[in-house]
């Protein structure tokens, strides 16, 4: 029995690699801005929410895109979805080396970097279809562990724009990490024969009117959508806050930033072994509590440690989300993880606008810590009045998988 083997000796490794490096390169593309924003602030003389606006529309491409790219995931497959997307990458990327001298042109390679953040709906898939339930969390965790990508990005990039002087150059050079993976991608990964068949449009429609779509979207939107958004935000936060240089202010991103990469793959295992519902519960209690901490503007120091808990919570929480998913949309995994994922680009959208807006009008981010310290609470309420009927219906013990997995099906329509 597939169960009885170890994680190792299921599965396709080549394709579970091939997610991983496709959405961590995607990921340090689509969060380029937001280290390089402090620099851009200075030369387009953006205000607070200018900032927030600019770091925020690659999000928001990815959440529109990401629908894109689990249709065609549904279609065509992962793999050549994958490189139809790492393609496609590469367009911004040369755009804004080239020839991006105003905002305009900014405004219009942010939101097409977005086309990198969409990775999510083919990666994930590519990596989920060739791994049995029990193993769903930790297969999604690996590959979704990309977002460690974030770090690259927050590391390099203004060092880089400091060494040649231009922050036009950084762009170019990502176009080579781009390649890379493209060459490796189309190698290494392979589609699975146990990928569903695709569906049609209306078969995609149907899973918009179940609520549990509705409600992993709201989950995802505040695990993923926080930890993206503090990405791209926490360098114009630091820089802003506590006066940091652009590449200082980048360093402590860093920090933040290993917390929820590193840990994403711990969540979707542990999930596995206690169950998500139960992860969710105590992980968006972390991010409650810590938001409401980081809201009083303690010392940097102490800043800095509530960040990283909080990252670290979003990153686990991401992982506990897809442990869940496969579990309840077996057969539509890759219109949901697109429709999902589209909501956690949106929460990573809103977030630094929420910051950055609230900031301008109000003169602090104390209120905006505060909303997202709310916003948390509510998912925990959420989870509490729902988990009765999941269990009744398609899941297992705070949310393990259930003994008799082929009965998802019976629950696909509401």
């Amino acid at each position: 029995m597939v169960d009885r083997k170890s994680f190792l000796q299921v599965g396709h490794k080549g394709s579970l690699f091939s997610s991983f490096l496709y959405f961590d390169m995607s990921f340090m593309v689509w969060v380029l801005l937001g280290p390089l924003a402090v620099i851009l602030a200075n030369d387009f003389h953006l205000d607070a929410a200018q900032k927030a606006n600019l770091v925020a529309l690659p999000t928001l491409g990815g959440a529109v895109l990401r629908l894109v790219l689990g249709v065609l995931t549904d279609k065509i497959g992962p793999k050549l979805t994958g490189q139809i997307g790492l393609t496609l990458t590469l367009v911004p990327l040369f755009w804004g080396w080239q020839f991006a001298n105003s905002m305009g042109d900014m405004y219009f390679v942010a939101l097409m970097l977005g086309i990198a953040g969409a990775s999510f709906a083919a990666a994930l898939p590519l990596a989920s279809s060739w791994y049995p339930p029990q193993y769903q969390g930790l297969a999604m965790g690996i590959a979704g562990a990309g977002n460690s990508g974030t770090i690259f990005a927050t590391l390099f990039a203004n060092r880089l724009a400091q060494h040649y002087g231009d922050w036009h150059v950084v762009l170019g050079i990502a176009m080579i990490p781009i390649v890379i993976t493209l060459v490796v991608f189309s190698i290494l990964a392979k589609d699975s024969p146990n990928k569903p068949a695709p569906k049609t449009i209306a078969e995609y429609g149907k899973v918009l009117k179940q609520k549990d779509s509705w409600l992993f979207c709201m989950l995802y939107s505040v695990t993923f959508g926080g930890f993206v958004g503090m990405s791209t935000y926490l360098t114009i936060f630091f820089n802003t806050q506590y006066g940091l240089s652009p590449v200082r202010a980048a360093d402590f991103t860093t920090l933040c930033v290993i917390g929820g990469s590193f840990f994403r793959p711990v969540g979707g295992w542990l999930a596995d072994k206690i169950g998500g519902i139960r992860m969710l519960m105590v992980l968006y209690g972390i991010v409650a509590i810590m938001m409401a901490g980081i809201s009083t503007l303690p010392a940097l120091s102490l800043t800095t440690v509530m960040l990283f808990i909080a990252m670290m919570a979003f990153g686990m929480g991401n992982g506990s989300v897809f442990q869940l998913v496969p579990q309840r949309f077996r057969s539509e995994i890759g219109v949901v993880t697109g429709i999902v994922g589209a909501a956690g680009g949106l929460g990573g959208y809103f977030l630094p606008k929420i910051l950055g807006n609230i900031k301008l009008s109000t003169g602090s981010f104390t209120p905006g810590f505060l909303i997202l310290s709310a916003i948390a609470a509510i998912c925990i309420v959420l989870i509490a009045l729902v988990q009765g009927q999941w269990k009744r219906t398609w899941i297992g013990e705070g949310g393990k998988v259930k003994a008799a997995p082929a009965s998802i099906e019976s629950v696909q329509v509401l």
